[in-house]
């Protein structure tokens, strides 16, 4: 219990293996390379949104405008390359405008002092609007097939993108555990006082936060207009609570301080992995959002029963060596006898 509790990141890879064994128990066919590639196919664009919201989380804070910059992104990609841009420079050009979307929500909570929570709902709104402004609320179509290409299978059902993912994943999840840089994340996170008397510069540090969100925010974006090959005018809608869920499942805090890019990651497989199951199961898709709730529901009031347990139990360690007589515990010293009356004399 105390190394599930310590390791959520195990946690969430044993979840996945849970519901791998049921389709196995159930259909030998559905346990195969081509359902890993597909699920993670399928689950990439919600990796990066994960990826991008455990950075913010990280620093005791919350982005819930992500799946708004990432519809701003996908269109900004779609609009470029229809008016003839390369797609390099298509690519940039959303990747610009997501990098300015997630600054500029960093500087409302840093520079402002607005609660990310409400600084983030009103960008939101903000950033949908200026979606459907740019558009006319139409959908962007045509996109060429060398974005399209992007998405295509490659060694193992894996597409170029879909490398681009695990290896920033990999690169990531190194700079987090083994970098001043990335350690500046948790230190600000989980004391903002001690961060800045170690010498921390917090505000460059959330700022930053706010900054790769928005730009991994773009990444999905772009990955999103490569995998349909359009880019409808509620793109992204409702992305940002399966990116905090997923987060919160591979046990990033929300306190913040605690977490890793690889429980992010395996937070957003396993929410896809549960779609792909009702879809395998051929259960209509307005189940899809329920049962992840539900899930959801019952992996928080698991684990927080499990930590009420496992802090009673430290509790009764930390108080067991002041018990008299007690040698079950090591290193006991208990309360010295008190002397009679006529010891005394």
């Amino acid at each position: 219990m105390k190394t599930l509790l310590r390791n959520r990141e195990l946690s969430a890879f044993l979840a996945i293996l849970a519901l791998f064994v049921v389709l196995v128990a159930l259909n030998h066919s559905y346990f195969s390379l081509q359902t890993l590639s597909m699920i993670f196919s399928s689950a990439q664009i919600l990796i990066l949104l994960a990826m991008g919201a455990a950075l913010v989380m990280l620093t005791r804070n919350i982005d819930v405008s992500v799946g708004s910059t990432l519809g701003l992104c996908a269109i900004a990609v779609g609009v470029a390359l229809n008016n003839g841009y390369s797609l390099p420079l298509a690519m940039l050009f959303a990747l610009g405008i997501g990098a300015l979307c997630g600054f500029f929500n960093g500087v409302l909570v840093v520079g402002l002092r607005i609660p990310a929570i409400v600084a983030t709902l009103g960008t939101l709104g903000l950033y949908r609007g200026g979606m459907l402004l740019w558009t006319g609320g139409k959908w962007i179509e045509g996109l060429p097939a060398s974005l399209k290409s992007l998405s295509e299978p490659l060694a193992f059902g894996i597409s170029p993108l879909g490398v681009m993912v695990l290896a920033l994943l990999a690169v990531g999840a190194w700079a987090l555990a083994k970098t001043a840089f990335g350690r500046d994340f948790y230190a600000v996170g989980d004391n903002l006082a001690a961060a800045r008397q170690l010498g921390v510069a917090v505000n460059r540090t959330r700022l930053l936060a706010f900054t790769f969100n928005g730009m991994l925010a773009a990444l999905g974006g772009i990955l999103f207009a490569s995998q349909i090959g359009f880019v409808p005018n509620q793109t992204g809608s409702g992305l940002e609570m399966k990116a905090i869920a997923a987060c919160v499942l591979g046990g990033i805090s929300l306190l913040g301080g605690t977490g890793t890019l690889i429980g992010a990651f395996l937070g957003a497989f396993f929410l896809t992995q549960i779609d792909t199951v009702l879809v395998l199961f051929k259960l209509p898709a307005w189940w899809n959002d329920f049962i992840a709730g539900l899930v959801l529901l019952g992996v928080l009031v698991l684990d927080g029963r499990l930590r009420q347990a496992l802090a009673r139990h430290q509790r009764a360690l930390k108080y067991s060596r002041f018990v008299p007589g007690n040698t079950g515990v090591k290193n006991v010293t208990p309360f010295p006898r008190r002397k009679s009356k006529k010891e005394v004399a």
